[in-house]
């Protein structure tokens, strides 16, 4: 059967900001690759100093990120994926992953500029600083937090109560301690504080043109969401700080279309007007997802971090590793394993 037209000019667009850089890749009907481009924090953006894609703060281990470094990097992969000939006119869908866990804070300033971005102008122009009430946003790295992880087990009735719902005890890389934590050190930071995006909705945000929501996948790395009734808990969001979900907005299935790409990117690139934008997941969620395993397989990741991957049909409460929504079917769950300092890397290798 010959392919209709149509199909031979539709392209897929798909994004992945992880800690090290962002990429993006555009794919033909065929999933053959048209054009791909990537920025490297470290060597693309050195004005942001950072070190493996990240920023170190003063106290132990505290790592941060300057949310405008991640938009500038938009406005360059887009102009990179341009200049290779990139016929962005045929996308008909946009879809991304993230690193998990890194929380943003949007200020009503940013929320607005959002809606009304000049195609004239550069994203980072106009979604600068003052689009965020903090410019130092924590990220997966970072481990500051245990003893918000430690108030917040306490407060809704201990660590394996913690596992019951949000499929992972507390830990100080996940977003709720993250959060709990600039509530109480940055209380005026969060009441200015209008909408907390995660990494991969923050990225969809910006294609979207307005503040994008959570997925169930990326959510169930916050220890705030749970997992089985796939909505916040209500004690999760209490034992971390007050009117919390209405700053964190509705979340909706990591398969949800949740709008057209925003008018910035069809008078800047020439996007289609019709370009669907799909929920944006987590890194990890994402490459399961990919690998389309067996039910009994599992999916080894060697990278910053190392991980072990798996489907599961039930829920196990375990103290160790996570337990998350799965990203395609939405009743089962995903297992990780998830190690550091490339643990994981010499055990494969011994």
């Amino acid at each position: 059967m010959t392919p209709k037209a149509d199909d031979v000019k539709t392209t897929y667009l798909g994004f992945d900001l992880s800690t090290q850089k962002l990429k993006a890749v555009q794919l033909s009907s065929k999933l053959e690759v048209n054009a791909s481009a990537e920025v490297k924090f470290d060597s693309d953006l050195p004005e942001f100093r950072t070190s493996g894609g990240a920023n170190f703060g003063p106290r132990i281990h505290e790592v941060f990120v300057q949310p405008v470094m991640w938009v500038k990097a938009i406005d360059i992969v887009l102009d990179r994926l341009v200049m290779q000939g990139a016929d962005l006119s045929t996308v008909k869908a946009i879809g991304g992953s993230a690193q998990q866990h890194g929380s943003l804070y949007w200020s009503r300033r940013g929320v607005q500029t959002l809606k009304n971005l000049d195609s004239d102008k550069f994203l980072h122009i106009q979604i600068d600083d003052s689009a965020f009430t903090l410019n130092r946003t924590p990220i997966w790295m970072d481990g500051s937090t245990e003893k918000q992880c430690i108030e917040m087990e306490t407060a809704i009735g201990g660590r394996m109560e913690m596992v019951k719902i949000t499929g992972s005890k507390c830990y100080a890389r996940f977003t709720g301690p993250q959060i709990r934590k600039i509530y109480q050190e940055r209380s005026h930071a969060y009441e200015e504080t209008q909408r907390i995006s995660l990494v991969s909705s923050f990225l969809a945000s910006v294609f979207l043109g307005d503040i994008a929501p959570i997925d169930y996948g990326d959510a169930s790395g916050m220890n705030l969401f749970d997992i089985k009734e796939k909505k916040w808990s209500k004690p999760c969001l209490n034992s971390c700080a007050p009117d919390l979900e209405e700053r964190l907005g509705e979340p909706v299935p990591t398969s949800s279309i949740i709008g057209n790409v925003s008018d910035f990117f069809v008078q800047r690139f020439g996007f289609p007007v019709e370009c669907k934008v799909t929920a944006f997941t987590g890194d990890n969620l994402s490459a399961l997802s990919g690998m389309v395993i067996e039910q009994d397989s599992l999916v080894m990741s060697l990278g910053t971090s190392d991980t072990l991957m798996m489907n599961l049909k039930v829920q196990p409460h375990l103290e160790e590793g996570h337990v998350l929504c799965h990203p395609t079917e939405i009743r089962q769950f995903m297992g990780l394993l998830w190690y550091v300092f490339k643990i994981l890397h010499f055990h494969f290798l011994n």
